[in-house]
């Protein structure tokens, strides 16, 4: 959610702009500030960011972002299997690979049925003894590679979209191999029928693989364990769900979550509630439309999205908390922030601090502002450099 100015907003931020009465209520009646997700020296991407948002120092336990989605997957590793993400990608049409643009990193979000067809034909093609693809959701996909190399530079292609990929091109150990993959499958995907489909519609046809985010599989402290709590994820991003299971929490799937604007948030919000009545003590729901929107530089679905959280999901999710203190006594507390910015106008993520709510029914934090945005966290003067402690100090009610 967390963005900078936006001249189509005349200079105000999407949280600035969006209706989100919930959210200024958690910064009116708790406190508001802003904390650092993104470790001095790690790329700020989603994978360090959720990590440290769970209690996690990614600086000590990260190994790589494709790994957690390969646990998502139930994809077994080896200890010498090395995972990559794989997306499927629009590039601009040319004679020469290393030439072309990079257009869109998610094909138009493609149909994870689509999706499926199109990395079975990959694997059909391009797996070889040492190399598997698997299908995951949507654009994001999975090849395994035993003894796989970790020493080589391969560039998230939401960080280039617009420019031309010639100096993002893999480089290191293994490089060539990789290049000739994404080349292969240059030649492969834009004659099968689902990419022929999707072009004869106006859509990105998926055109080429693109192969990042490499690691082997990490071993987390389970936070039943740590924090003596059961917990639950929400969300349908194959990472999230990932750093989950590492973490021991059990991973609630909702129908219809996509990751997208039109994700079912009444669903997550269903689910949620459905988790804290049988007996759950914590639930991490994640809602990636935010982050999608901020890549694909769409300022209304940005803002439309933050008020879909505040009244789809948390609302309701508040309003059954405060209904069963009311009738068990049990107090309560409720954490919202972004896991890292991704500003309209840059459509990539960024390390800045995050602007977080955070809100106890005991009234234990009691430092409020005028609402929750950029500016007022950044006046509150509440700041938490090491992000991952805030996990603790929110699950334990210490002081912030």
């Amino acid at each position: 959610m967390a963005d900078l100015p936006v001249p189509e907003l005349n200079g105000l931020t999407p949280l600035q702009v969006a209706d989100k009465p919930e959210i200024d209520r958690i910064a009116r009646q708790g406190l508001c500030g802003f904390v650092n997700t993104i470790p001095a020296g790690l790329a700020p991407g989603s994978d360090t960011a959720n990590m440290a948002v769970m209690g996690y120092d990614p600086r000590r336990y990260y190994t790589g972002r494709s790994p957690l989605e390969a646990i998502s997957m139930s994809i077994e590793m080896e200890p010498d299997d090395i995972a990559f993400r794989t997306n499927l990608v629009t590039l601009s049409e040319g004679d020469t690979y290393e030439e072309r643009v990079m257009l869109d990193h998610s094909s138009d979000e493609i149909l994870s049925n689509d999706a499926a067809r199109l990395i079975e034909l990959i694997n059909d093609h391009l797996a070889e003894g040492d190399i598997r693809f698997y299908p995951g959701k949507s654009y994001r996909h999975c090849l395994i590679w035993k003894n796989g190399p970790l020493d080589v530079r391969l560039v998230p292609p939401h960080d280039i979209l617009g420019q031309k990929i010639t100096e993002y091109l893999p480089v290191g150990d293994q490089a060539e191999r990789i290049l000739q993959l994404q080349k292969a499958s240059a030649r492969l995907l834009p004659e099968h029928p689902v990419s022929k489909s999707r072009a004869s519609r106006g859509l990105n046809a998926a055109n080429s693989i693109w192969i990042w985010g490499q690691g082997k599989r990490p071993e987390l402290p389970n936070l039943s364990e740590s924090f003596g709590i059961k917990g639950s994820v929400i969300s349908a991003v194959d990472l999230i769900q990932g750093i989950g299971i590492c973490a021991g929490l059990h991973v609630v799937d909702v129908p219809g979550a996509t990751g997208t604007i039109d994700t079912n948030y009444k669903g997550k919000a269903r689910a949620a509630i459905n988790e804290f009545q049988r007996g759950q003590d914590y639930v991490f729901i994640h809602i990636e439309a935010p982050d999608e929107s901020g890549h694909r530089a769409e300022v209304d679905n940005k803002v439309k999205s933050i008020s879909l959280i505040d009244q789809e999901i948390l609302k309701p999710i508040w309003e059954h908390l405060e209904e069963s203190r009311l009738s068990t006594g049990e107090d309560y507390r409720l954490l919202v922030l972004p896991d890292h910015p991704t500003p309209l106008t840059l459509r990539t993520h960024t390390g800045d601090p995050v602007p977080f709510a955070l809100y106890s029914s005991d009234g234990r934090y009691n430092a409020p502002t005028s609402g929750y945005d950029e500016i007022r966290a950044r006046e509150s003067g509440v700041y938490l450099d090491e992000g991952f402690r805030l996990f603790g100090k929110f699950i334990k009610g210490e002081e912030i």
